[in-house]
């Protein structure tokens, strides 16, 4: 098994250095991020879209049409719907969650960023993105890109994870907390 995601993280990080490459030469780099934020997105909302890329019975043609028709109906540039015919091509749309990752992971470095992951109850205004950012930068001493994820089952507060360090400060792990704190009492 470890070489098996070892195998799809190398090749995850050449598709994603190429296109990097490519967005990097034509100047749009953050467009192809925010393409590849929106496709993660749905990715992780849609359990149909995510078997379509997983799936090994469709045949190259079936996926190459459903993720041209997803890219057109989406609004992603031209080069990121291409990047994605050449990945659904090569029988590789599998890999496709990593080579997001992978890019953005390159392009964070690129701007000495490090990017925090967090999951919040409810969506966050512009302006409390823009803060909690600030507030992340003072805490870790250089910029930080925020991924922002929304899982409404957190009831309330957010999970913040930077690197290896983690804060979850949401609802949910407080009152499940207090229910184990209450059994210990009883």
């Amino acid at each position: 098994m470890a070489s098996e995601s070892t195998g799809i993280s190398g090749l995850a990080d050449r598709y994603a250095a190429a296109l990097f490459e490519l967005a990097d030469e034509r100047r749009v780099l953050d467009a192809v991020a925010g393409d590849l934020r929106a496709l993660r997105t749905m990715l992780h909302d849609s359990a149909d879209l995510a078997r379509l890329v997983r799936s090994p019975v469709l045949s190259r043609a079936a996926q190459g049409k459903a993720i041209a028709a997803l890219g057109e109906r989406a609004g992603l540039s031209q080069l990121t719907r291409d990047f994605l015919a050449v990945v659904a091509r090569n029988r590789r749309l599998f890999a496709a969650p990593a080579m997001i990752e992978a890019y953005l992971a390159k392009l964070a470095e690129r701007r000495g960023e490090i990017t925090a992951e967090v999951t919040a109850a409810q969506p966050l205004s512009e302006a409390q993105n823009a803060a909690l950012g600030e507030q992340l930068r003072r805490a870790v001493g250089r910029r930080v890109s925020v991924d922002l994820r929304v899982d409404p089952s957190l009831i309330g507060g957010m999970v913040v994870k930077v690197g290896s360090r983690m804060v979850d400060a949401s609802l949910r792990s407080r009152l499940q907390r207090l229910r184990l704190a209450l059994r210990g009492a009883g």
